[in-house]
């Protein structure tokens, strides 16, 4: 079948995009059906009018949701297992007294965001969140308030360190197409994160906590049938600390040794290197914490409560996992209609000074096609000829601008986003007050970097 000739302008495709999201809006927030129906439905309507043929509508639909299956479907139930250990053997509560305990009641919620930001260095995002969700439950918990007070600022903690800092694979990737130094990356992208994170996370997070009372999620809230052990029971605060520091350990062995890899200090084709690697992926070094939290735990309760705990921490992320997935798909049948390469054609000469023009693409990619990554890598791309013709550009500036553009990959999470829907179904919120908590942090913390790096470059 023969598309019309007008399928491929881009004013027709950043049409459907458009009517895309408002269909979902319509659908989810006034006429209530579930996310996971709306987002399939959507995606389906979007790929016939965007001009993707019939033949490859559903293998398009079926890739970008197990795609995102693939990166999401194990960190989330291996992190859920491990949450669950935490949560009902009490590791989880013995980790929250200590971090009351020493920084107060008051600075916990800055705590944890500080802890947030020293595992976010090497760890990624999703993975991050879901390790640190059960301390963060059991902090809201002691304190009855709001869980958006606690976890904000270690969400956003993980988000800047993923978006803005090496060796995450987005700044890398972007610092390559650029020819920006991996060294002053990591230590530009260090001032600018931090700053931005504790405006616009923490002080943000402490904001949002008192307008929106979000109550804790039956995922990580322990329940009569599993009371707190007694005090004689609780782990040691080694053990727990222990399972919560192994996997930053082991994925910093990846990242790492591909920073180095990428720097030419090592040789990545050596059998030593590819296994350290292995264990320090996401799922395998998860995995991993997973039979070092069991043998811990397993000594003092026995195998077979833990064999039913596992089983009750999947039930609830069944949930989780499926809209999360629909909402990849919608953001892959976007990438698959070329909405983004159209907007992206639009802007890319305009005459912008490169670090507006690197943040005004890099969000508009962003809000066409909800990936953070590809929205980076291809502004950087785009941006590549540009800079190699351009004089006068210092290194600051070129790490600058490598932080603009993340800063626009970051801003305006939304419905083509699964790490809008991964955040929405963990903290147990619904769509709207997503919309008005997550989505406002994140456009928080992309303008605020921008902003930084457009003075530090104007500065230096």
């Amino acid at each position: 079948m023969q598309s019309l000739p007008f399928v491929h302008e881009p004013w027709y495709l950043l049409t459907v995009a458009l009517g895309a999201v408002l269909a979902l809006l319509l659908l989810i927030v006034r006429l209530r059906l579930h996310a996971f129906i709306a987002l399939s439905l959507v995606s389906l309507v979007t790929a016939l009018m965007a001009g993707i043929s019939v033949t490859n509508v559903v293998p398009t639909l079926t890739s970008s949701f197990g795609g995102t299956l693939a990166s999401v479907a194990l960190l989330v139930g291996l992190g859920a297992m491990i949450g669950k250990l935490l949560e009902v053997s009490g590791g989880a509560q013995v980790l929250a007294d200590n971090l009351v305990n020493r920084f107060g009641a008051d600075k916990a919620p800055l705590a944890l965001g500080v802890a947030s930001l020293c595992f976010g260095f090497p760890i990624f995002f999703d993975a991050g969140l879901i390790v640190m969700m059960p301390i963060i439950f059991s902090v809201a918990r002691r304190f009855n308030g709001s869980v958006l007070t606690y976890a904000l600022p270690a969400a956003g903690a993980f988000a800047v360190m993923h978006a803005f800092v090496p060796p995450h694979p987005g700044p890398v990737a972007a610092a390559e197409f650029l020819g920006a130094d991996i060294s002053l990356l990591l230590l530009v992208g260090l001032i600018i994160a931090i700053p931005t994170w504790y405006i616009g996370a923490y002080l943000y997070g402490q904001y949002a906590g008192k307008r929106f009372n979000i109550p804790l999620h039956s995922l990580f809230s322990l329940n009569a049938e599993s009371p707190m052990p007694e005090q004689a029971d609780l782990p040691s605060f080694s053990s727990v600390l222990l399972i919560l520091l192994l996997p930053v350990f082991l994925i910093f062995m990846d990242t790492g040794l591909n920073t180095l890899i990428a720097a030419n200090v090592i040789a990545g084709d050596t059998s030593v290197v590819h296994t350290l690697r292995l264990l320090g992926k996401t799922p395998v070094a998860l995995l991993i914490t997973l039979l070092v939290s069991i043998a811990i735990f397993s000594r003092r309760y026995g195998m077979g409560k833990i064999e039913s705990w596992c089983g009750d921490s999947l039930a609830p992320i069944c949930g989780v996992i499926l809209v999360t997935g629909a909402g990849g798909m919608f953001g892959g049948v976007l990438r698959a209609s070329g909405i983004g390469d159209a907007l992206a054609g639009l802007l890319a000469d305009t005459g912008m000074p490169l670090i507006v023009a690197g943040f005004i693409i890099a969000a508009s990619l962003r809000v066409a096609q909800g990936s953070a990554t590809v929205a980076l890598t291809t502004t950087a791309a785009l941006l590549a000829p540009m800079v190699a013709v351009t004089t006068g550009l210092s290194a600051v500036d070129l790490c600058c601008l490598v932080i603009s553009i993340a800063g626009g990959a970051t801003v305006l999470s939304h419905f083509n986003d699964s790490g809008f829907w991964l955040v929405s179904r963990l903290l147990n919120m619904d769509e709207k007050t997503t919309l008005r908590t997550w989505t406002v942090m994140e456009t928080l913390l992309g303008s605020l970097a921008f902003i930084f790096a457009f003075i530090l470059s104007w500065l230096f």
